[in-house]
């Protein structure tokens, strides 16, 4: 009984001490939502997101189309008690809007009305990146009470395709974090029903849960490379 609990004691330690201030993280195995309030020593924090898109010919070959680009960012800064998207559930007519047609003004007016309730601070508006691979950046301030961000990018021409983050914490261990870089692997919002980047409107109905694309047009090889990456540096 000693040895176990010794063993025990050994994994705490490892858990508690292998936190850092910089982190690199998959959208697939961080759970990015966070229900620990944030108390750094400064209240405001100043962050550039840069999108990297390395969606390419040589990373996604299958039908990869010659217009591949990326619909202007979208987003908030917010707390756990309000959530935008979220794999395996149903998306909501803002996301819908995004990823069907790189619309923000649906998703804009959803982080609006979260604002006015006291669950979400700022959006996030950037640029789109007009071909793929390509960057863009932008800087945005964010506070100790809405220390989480949800961030996306309608995958374009697609029928209902993106990239994001939800949810992804900022401040941990009561310190914001100094970077971080999360790979964005492609979803289905589960709103349109077609399968190739090209395909024709067809709406689902009833519609589907968000869910991660893991098939074509994106395998290659027996694998799914992520379409780029968000890297949050503090400023």
């Amino acid at each position: 009984m000693k040895k176990i609990k010794y063993i025990f004691f050994l994994a705490f330690l490892t858990t508690l001490f292998s936190c850092g201030t910089s982190s690199t993280v998959s959208t697939e195995t961080e759970s990015m939502n966070s229900t620990v309030s944030c108390t750094p020593s400064e209240a405001t924090a100043t962050y550039e997101v840069t999108f990297n898109a390395t969606w390419s010919a040589d990373t996604h070959p299958t039908d990869f189309p010659a217009n591949a680009h990326f619909s202007r960012l979208i987003g908030g800064t917010h707390k756990s008690d309000v959530t935008f998207w979220k794999e395996g559930e149903l998306a909501s007519e803002g996301i819908e809007a995004m990823a069907e047609r790189g619309s923000v003004t649906d998703l804009t007016a959803e982080i609006n009305a979260a604002i006015a309730a006291g669950t979400a601070e700022s959006v996030l508006l950037g640029s789109a990146i007009a071909l793929s691979p390509g960057s863009t950046s932008f800087t945005f301030p964010i506070t100790s009470d809405y220390h989480l961000v949800t961030l996306v990018s309608m995958v374009a021409p697609s029928p209902d395709w993106f990239v994001g983050v939800e949810s992804l914490d900022l401040c941990e261990n009561d310190s914001w974090v100094a970077s971080k870089t999360v790979s964005l692997e492609p979803y289905d919002s589960g709103t349109d029903s077609g399968v190739t980047f090209l395909s024709a409107d067809d709406d689902t109905s009833p519609a589907e849960e968000i869910a991660e694309i893991t098939g074509d047009p994106f395998l290659n090889e027996g694998s799914v490379a992520p379409l780029g990456t968000f890297t949050f540096v503090k400023q």
